[in-house]
């Protein structure tokens, strides 16, 4: 026994700096395992729930300490070898160093703890997670940061918990033409017109479509950049499939990933998908749903809800994803979102299907809209309210407002399980009865989860 360990055991504080080995017990979303040592909570990124492994402490705080790990003394039999050279150093994945099969059960039991813990409701019905067969090279969107400390300039991802950057010329986790795209795209860094385009970028932001091939590219600078226009032809010629490419620009924040303006340098804007038989027209910076396999399976499970078709509000509808797809089964839609270009986006796709007489789009924030003569009216005459809110979750505003107009359905689709848990509380609270809950592998190998629980009004 060391040192360390000698005065964890003697009951005195623990320091910055200590070696000591541990049982781990529980896993965060963030990817660090949990432990004890002592009164104090310990988080450390690599170990899993049932191993041991030795650590370093690196900062002590009143009621918790980080780590980093040394070596897993002892492994639970659900640790996988990861797949990335740089995972546990960048920050896009968690959870690599977990087989996919506990991945699934572990996210179970993410929303069932939730559910339990934050919204007082035990013994729900949490349904398996719905998961892919290959859960790899899924992600359709790929935000590229630009690192200017070397040169030419690199291209990466976030390290975790951090906002250096790791540079990467592949990425095993979006798909095979957003891959390949980064790979030449590695490969042009020496050019000069790609390394002066790289010298203004602060973000590269790309997207592809498995509909047809095809993907789009986003060059986010600070300003309209003359160094990204003359770049574009080039990139357009040398990357095979690349149907266009625009300059974002007018940035809102410091960390803003896509500007507020747009122009196009070369090529089409947009490209196109298709998810259950729904045409959708997006750009490099749509917000679009980032793993198309996945919401297929969504969609199918949506499917036996859908008949006999009835009326719907959508709020945060977003581009339309799934105001269309209800559109497309007949029923009459009414979609809420603030994001003015989303909407317009929405409304290009309704009547790209041919569905525009079955769709209305409403443009402002949910919790504003939701107090006024017209929605509220919406919401009283509604048959089912679909809600697929940001993060954050619902505000007690619009939930109040839901409550109130008495909707008798709910299907809620969440990306926050905690938010999820809190909102149905409240909901619960009002009259609501919280029926099926099914969580969906949206985003393999991270720890987020996608869920869709109904909501019946008692």
């Amino acid at each position: 026994m060391t040192s360390s360990e000698t005065a964890l055991n003697s009951g005195a504080p623990l320091r910055s700096g200590a070696e000591l080995e541990l049982a781990f017990t529980d896993l965060l979303a963030n990817g660090q395992g949990v432990a004890r040592a002592g009164a104090l909570v310990v988080f450390c990124f690599g170990p899993l729930p049932g191993e041991v492994a030795r650590l370093r402490i690196t900062e002590v705080k009143q009621r918790y300490a980080v780590a980093e790990a040394l070596a897993i003394l002892r492994e639970a039999p659900e640790r996988a070898r990861p797949f990335c050279p740089v995972f546990g150093t960048c920050g896009g994945c968690q959870l690599q160093h977990l087989g996919y099969p506990a991945q699934l059960q572990w996210k179970r039991k993410v929303v069932v703890d939730a559910l339990e813990r934050i919204g007082g409701s035990a013994g729900v019905d949490v349904r398996p997670t719905i998961g892919m067969a290959q859960p790899r090279a899924y992600r359709n969107k790929m935000s590229l940061v630009v690192e200017h400390r070397t040169t030419p300039p690199a291209v990466g991802f976030y390290r975790q918990r951090s906002h250096d950057v790791v540079p990467i010329d592949a990425c095993p986790i979006v798909t095979p033409k957003l891959d390949a795209d980064l790979r030449r795209l590695a490969a042009l860094r020496e050019n000069a017109a790609v390394s002066d385009m790289l010298g203004d970028a602060r973000h590269l932001v790309a997207r592809s479509a498995d509909a047809t091939g095809k993907s789009v590219l986003t060059i986010t600078t600070e300003r309209r950049s003359e160094s990204a226009h003359r770049a574009a032809p080039l990139l357009l010629r040398e990357v095979a499939g690349l149907a266009g490419v625009t300059n974002s620009y007018d940035l809102a924040s410091a960390n803003a990933i896509v500007g507020r303006r747009h122009r196009s340098l070369g090529g089409a804007a947009e490209i196109e998908e298709t998810i259950g038989g729904v045409r959708y027209r997006v750009s490099a910076g749509s917000f679009f749903q980032v793993n198309v396999a996945m919401m297929g399976r969504i969609f199918d499970y949506l499917k036996p809800w859908l008949a006999p078709p009835r009326r719907i509000v959508d709020l945060y509808c977003g581009v339309g994803t799934f105001s269309l797809l209800f559109a497309a089964h007949g029923w009459r839609v009414h979609g809420i979102e603030e994001n003015v270009q989303a909407i317009a986006e929405a409304a290009a796709n309704a009547r790209r299907n041919g569905l525009g007489e079955l769709v209305r789009f409403t443009t402002g924030r949910v919790e504003r809209l939701v107090g006024m003569p017209a929605v509220r009216n919406a919401l009283r005459k509604t048959d089912v309210l679909f809600l697929d809110p940001p993060r954050k979750g619902c505000d007690e505003t619009t939930l109040g407002a839901v409550a109130g107009a008495g909707v008798p359905v709910l299907w809620y689709l969440s990306c926050d399980p905690a938010t999820l848990a809190r909102d149905s509380k409240f909901l619960v609270a009002k009259g609501y009865r919280l029926g099926s809950i099914q969580p969906f592998d949206m985003f393999p190998q991270t720890g987020h989860v996608e869920t869709l629980a109904r909501l019946e009004y008692s």
